[in-house]
This record gives structure tokens, sequence and C-alpha cells, in this order.
């Protein structure tokens, strides 16, 4: 009989509807490594490894950028977002490091890919290097909903662009990025 008993309880729980649940605020929407980057053109952040971590390089002397392609989760509650990028120094201990990231809405007939559409760049600057080089640093560039992240909605498709700020930052030696958050703010 208490085997009958839990699976009733069972089968109830199983096919009983849950409501629907959207992301609290806060919570990490995506997450990018270096092997998802789609290089740009021209003056990309070249694939390496540092003891066997994959790392994007980023020029010292060039602005270089990364790009990343994804479709906005589901769980996107529809607020503004803040990228954290996680990188390191190839060899500068000193000095500082400029970020800067933009959006493009690729969206339901919103954005013609034959030509780029990204939003103005959010930026980063001034932010001193770790003192040690291979310790990772974690930098955060906020963003509104709205134009700031190109308007991109739920379920629709955008780029990232993610860009060493080169000329005006004052470290020298690449920067190696590791990992790259989008989450929720």
């Amino acid at each position: 009989m208490r085997r009958i008993a839990a699976l009733v309880l069972l089968a109830l729980l199983v096919l009983t509807p849950l409501p629907s649940v959207r992301a609290a605020s806060g919570d990490t929407l995506l997450i990018f490594v270096p092997q998802s980057n789609e290089p740009t053109s021209s003056n990309f952040a070249t694939l390496d490894t540092r003891n066997l971590h994959p790392v994007l390089d980023f020029d010292a002397t060039t602005n270089e950028s990364a790009v990343f392609s994804a479709t906005m989760p589901r769980s996107y509650a529809g607020g503004g977002l803040t990228v954290y990028i996680h990188y390191a120094m190839t060899s500068a201990t000193s000095g500082d490091i400029d970020w800067d990231v933009a959006f493009e809405q690729i969206g339901d007939q919103q954005q013609d890919i034959d030509a780029d559409g990204f939003a103005a760049v959010q930026s980063t600057d001034n932010t001193t290097v770790p003192a040690t080089s291979g310790f990772v640093d974690i930098i955060t560039v906020t963003f509104t909903d709205g134009a700031q992240m190109d308007s991109i909605a739920v379920g629709e498709g955008f780029r990232m662009k993610v860009t060493r700020d080169a000329a005006a930052d004052t470290s020298t030696g690449d920067s190696e990025l590791l990992f790259v958050e989008i989450k929720e703010t």
C-alpha cells in the first residue's frame, strides 16, 4: 500500500504543471570562453594558451576585439546587464587597462547581417592591472536596458564585441582574456 501511495504522489508531482518562473535580477545569463570567439575581419584577439588555459591575447598597441554570439536566454527578465571580463596580463605588472564592450541586436528582422550594427560602446577605463603577471583580475562594464544594449529582448540573437582600448591604456604587453560573463542587473 505504501508503494502505491508513493507512486501516486510521485505521479502528481511530475504531472502537476509549475507556474512560469523568471530569473531573478542578478542571475548569470551567459558565460563565454576564448574558443567561442568569432574573430573580426581585422584587429582580432588571437587564440593562445597559458599553462594550458585557453586565452585570447589582446595587443598592447593596437585595439583588438573579440566577438561572441548567443541568444538571450528565456530566463532574462528584461533588466540591465553587467559584463564581467576575466583577464590576466602576459607580462605587465603595472599600468592600467581599458576595456570597451558593445552589443548588436540581431533579433527578428532587426539587423541585416551583411553589415555591423553595434550600439555605442560602454567602457571601464583606468583599471590598475594585477601586480603579478598571471593573476586574474575581473572588471565590470554595465549596461542599462534599452539602447545601451541595443534593445536585445528575450529569445533574440545578438553579438557582443569586447575590445581592449590599447590606444588609451598604459600597461605593456598582451592582455589575456579567460572568460566573459553576462549577468542581469
